[in-house]
């Protein structure tokens, strides 16, 4: 179980206030989007302001109090979320992260250090998509169990299954997980993958383009019926190829450039006055090429992507 947040110094926010960057953490995991796990943390800071005085002095534990509030309202909303996917124009794909992370974080707010990797690690993208074809318990219990460490005993409570049926949900999920990774790639090697990608992109050379796509590469793009987006998913590197140079036809002012996308490095594209067009997010193989893009279009995902300066251009 997570380490209560203890009492805060005099003039600090409220302990429990300062646990939001926590609870949006969980909440954008088990949801797939930072506007959905803000509604849930807000669900959870009313359901904790609805206790009695005395109840809320009652409470050992406040952080693990608001996580399993925050799980149980995930777990609900998930199964609305299906259904609301379910008539989503096109492919859908979790709303990418920036830099700046949770709304209102702070590095003292979000965990213990020893923690702040592991949860850097759990917001990919790739793990994300991974998560989105888990069943919502399966989710949730991985989630809590494998990333914030509840045991499976507290995690049954919030699931309403036996803590054997939560260790069989984690093991499920987690074989999901292991089915969907490659071999693991170093940050460093992403960072050259995700360069050498750009560059051949921006070159217009289908040749150059291709040579970086792994044999079996997908893309898939996340338009929301807003934008224009690939209705499919795209397989092998000369359908891909052929799709990211068709961009340029349609945006000759397209401007690349580098960019943190949750946790990784990634790429956003802007016009030439800044506005962010579009985020891609990609998985490197061991062969240092791209093996997976994400790349999301929905204007209303990247509402978190500030207007930014125009890069060096094509």
């Amino acid at each position: 179980m997570p380490q209560d947040a203890g009492p805060g110094h005099p003039g600090s926010p409220d302990p429990v206030t300062r646990e939001r960057a926590v609870l949006l953490g969980l909440t954008y995991r088990l949801l797939g989007s930072l506007a959905d796990a803000e509604d849930a943390v807000q669900e959870t800071y009313i359901r904790w302001h609805r206790l009695s005085d005395g109840e809320r002095h009652a409470v050992a534990n406040p952080r693990a109090w608001l996580i399993r509030t925050a799980g149980r309202i995930g777990l609900d909303m998930l199964t609305t979320a299906r259904a609301r996917r379910e008539q989503y124009v096109g492919e859908w794909l979790p709303e990418p992260l920036p830099a700046t992370g949770w709304s209102s974080q702070e590095p003292s707010t979000v965990v213990d250090p020893a923690d702040r990797v592991i949860l850097d690690d759990s917001v990919s993208m790739a793990l994300l998509v991974v998560l989105e074809a888990m069943t919502p318990a399966e989710r949730v219990t991985f989630v809590l169990h494998d990333v914030f460490r509840f045991t499976y005993p507290e995690i049954a409570g919030i699931v309403g299954r036996t803590p054997a049926a939560c260790r069989q949900l984690a093991s499920s999920a987690r074989r999901r997980v292991r089915e969907q990774r490659r071999t693991p790639v170093g940050p460093a090697e992403h960072a050259a993958v995700v360069r050498a990608f750009r560059s051949a992109w921006q070159t217009g050379d289908l040749a150059a383009l291709v040579d970086v796509l792994d044999p079996d590469a997908t893309a898939i793009t996340d338009g929301g019926g807003l934008v224009s987006a690939s209705a499919v998913p795209l397989h092998g590197p000369q359908a891909v190829a052929g799709f990211l140079l068709g961009v340029w036809d349609r945006q000759p002012d397209l401007v690349v450039d580098e960019a943190s996308v949750n946790g990784e490095p990634g790429l956003v594209a802007t016009d030439r006055l800044g506005r962010v067009l579009a985020v891609l997010a990609l998985a490197a193989t061991g062969t240092g090429r791209v093996g997976h893009l994400w790349v999301v279009r929905n204007p209303r995902k990247l509402a978190r992507w500030r207007h930014v300066p125009a890069g060096r251009g094509r």
